[in-house]
């Protein structure tokens, strides 16, 4: 990919914000996928940073760091099913024929021989008037300079030959090259039409910088310098070790003040000054990506700005929930603190039109149907482990046809200073919401007994069983609504969910202690219910995944972190990438072909 940026002039297309239009996850493998034919097995870096970091100027939107090593491609290749085989492929063979193949470059001859270990792709906002001493040449790119651009850096192994490949590049189909320098910066430069200019320098021959934009390389020039770049943005060197992996497959870091500055001045959905003030709290999210046996793994890192006046709570007392449901639970989410965890949410969502939902909303709706006060009534009580469930229930015959689960909520009413006050209030306000259903809804509120534990349960007006609720070891409470599975949390079951196999391979172990867990078996809930659709091509990354699992905990009083594995099937009877030639070969070997 490295030379053709240098050599080749492509049309330079306005686009929306990479950061609002798509995830971080699919800019990982989007933005990967142009590295592919980057490939070369390397030493990995002893840098805890992302590649890079002391060149991508600080206020970059997002940055995304993939290694080079074919045998780590190869292994991603494995993953999923052939539809997600096909999905990848079609893209690292279209960037691949279009980068190398198409302009005359061969990855073994032109590549391989002096780039690094990983490179490193920086989405940049547009620039404000720069301060920086000289002015900048003005080209013909000027124009578009408002527009977001693009940063590669591409480490050297090789100086030599990166400074012959930069000294001597490919001859231009359209337009010339020019010489130019910046702060002693010598800068190799296309001269063509609107939009297709390209530059490339080479930084104390350690760094080859490329960009599509004259301005875009000064910046990484300044930021290089003038020490004001990524790894000096405020929390950056404290918080991205924390997922470092030496055996990474990719890196990624998404500046989440400046992304919510750019969506306030987005004119289709701009964000209010009070949500865009209450973002700048926060100011990175980081992850790392590793290829394992079974799955993929992502360590990530959330935290907040260094000169924010908030602070977390550092309270990590969960994961005690997965032993209260049964084994063939299909989803768990469970968190540490309830009540803390609403306040969290108010604090960053109150006025956000992002938010699922109001908090003034459901507090009103709450009110309306129950008559209860949800800060005062419900949550004042739910400081403890909480956990939300889906638990399958199939007919005594046992037909799939009749497939059928229950949404099981579980919150510990007290925690070491609660006591025995907290079990009063909430016993207090279930009593409460039982004279509701009774006098507002004519439900029946029916006394009874499983598994000789005293419960309550909600009878419609039509005679079905609506709901089920009680108490487990004395101070955690439970509501089972839908089917009726109150008998496979009463007594505690045997086989619980931490037991199983898929629950122990899937969720990860650390951090531990954690504020909260989350498992879901992908395989078994697509089977049984429909699923929203929530991003392309859903369907197809649904069938490749076996099930997801994550740990999360507060780190300290400025960060938060997580552990996410996804367990993914395997493709069996691989096929190779086609050849260059057309694509219409495919005698080399997804591992070893180059362009």
């Amino acid at each position: 990919m490295a030379p053709p940026l240098v050599s080749v002039p492509m049309k330079k297309n306005k686009k929306p914000s990479l950061v609002l239009t798509l995830s971080a996850a699919g800019l990982l493998i989007g933005a990967g996928s142009a590295a592919y034919w980057l490939l070369s097995q390397r030493q990995r870096s002893s840098s805890d940073l992302l590649v890079g970091a002391n060149i991508i100027p600080g206020d970059a939107l997002f940055a995304v760091s993939l290694t080079t090593d074919p045998q780590q491609w190869q292994k991603l290749r494995e993953f999923g099913t052939k539809e997600t085989q096909a999905e990848l492929d079609r893209n690292l063979v279209e960037l691949r024929d279009r980068f190398l193949t198409n302009n005359g470059y061969d990855f073994q001859k032109d590549i391989a021989p002096w780039v690094g270990n990983d490179v490193t792709i920086a989405i940049l906002a547009p620039a404000i008037a720069s301060k920086a001493a000289p002015k900048p040449v003005t080209t013909n790119e000027d124009a578009a300079s408002d527009q977001q651009s693009m940063v590669m850096v591409l480490p050297v192994k090789n100086p030599e030959i990166a400074k012959t490949i930069l000294a001597q590049p490919k001859t231009l189909k359209q337009g010339k090259w020019i010489d130019r320098t910046y702060q002693g910066i010598a800068i190799k430069q296309n001269e063509g039409q609107a939009g297709e200019n390209f530059s490339a320098a080479l930084l104390d021959g350690r760094f080859l910088v490329i960009t599509d934009s004259p301005k875009a390389t000064e910046r990484a020039i300044d930021a290089y310098k003038n020490q004001t770049s990524l790894a000096t943005t405020g929390g950056f060197a404290e918080n991205f070790p924390k997922i470092a992996n030496y055996q990474r497959f990719g890196q990624f870091y998404i500046n989440v003040p400046t992304a919510a500055k750019i969506a306030a001045a987005s004119p289709n959905r701009p964000l209010p000054a009070q949500v865009l003030a209450q973002l700048q709290n926060n100011q990175g999210l980081a992850g790392t990506m590793t290829l394992e046996a079974q799955g993929i793994r992502f360590k990530g890192v959330s935290w907040l700005n260094p000169n924010s006046q908030r602070v977390l709570a550092v309270e990590n007392k969960a994961g005690q929930m997965q032993s209260r449901v049964p084994a063939e639970t299909l989803m768990m989410l469970s968190g540490g603190n309830l009540q803390r965890l609403w306040g969290d949410y108010v604090l960053t969502s109150q006025g956000n039109p992002l938010s699922p939902i109001a908090p003034e909303q459901l507090r009103g709706g709450i009110k309306s149907l129950t008559t209860l006060d949800l800060d005062k009534d419900l949550l004042s009580w739910m400081k403890g482990e909480f956990s939300l469930s889906l638990i399958p229930s199939t007919s005594k015959e046992g037909s799939p046809d009749d497939f059928r689960a229950g949404l099981v909520f579980m919150v510990q009413a007290s925690d070491a200073y609660g006591g025995q006050k907290l079990r009063q209030s909430a016993e207090a306000s279930i009593k409460q919401l039982d004279d509701v259903m009774r006098n507002q809804y004519q439900f029946q509120v029916q006394p009874a007994k499983v598994a000789g534990q005293p419960v309550v349960n909600w009878v419609s007006p039509y005679g079905t069983l609506t709901a089920t609720h009680g108490w487990l070891d004395g101070n955690v409470a439970f509501l089972v609504v839908g089917a009726p599975v109150t008998d496979k949390i009463l007594p505690k079951p045997n086989n619980t969910l931490a037991s199983t196999i898929p629950f122990q391979q899937t969720v990860p172990t650390e951090p531990n202690p954690t504020n909260g867990q989350f498992f879901l078996d992908v395989e078994r809930t697509v089977k049984n219910f429909p699923l929203p659709t929530l991003i392309p091509n859903q369907q197809i990354l649904l069938d490749a995944t076996r099930s997801i699992g994550m740990t999360s905990a507060v780190s300290d009083s400025r960060s938060n972190i997580y552990d996410i594995f996804i367990a993914l099937k395997k493709v069996r009877n691989m096929t190779p990438l086609p050849s260059p030639e057309g694509n219409k070969s495919s005698s080399a070997t997804p591992s070893t072909a180059s362009p």
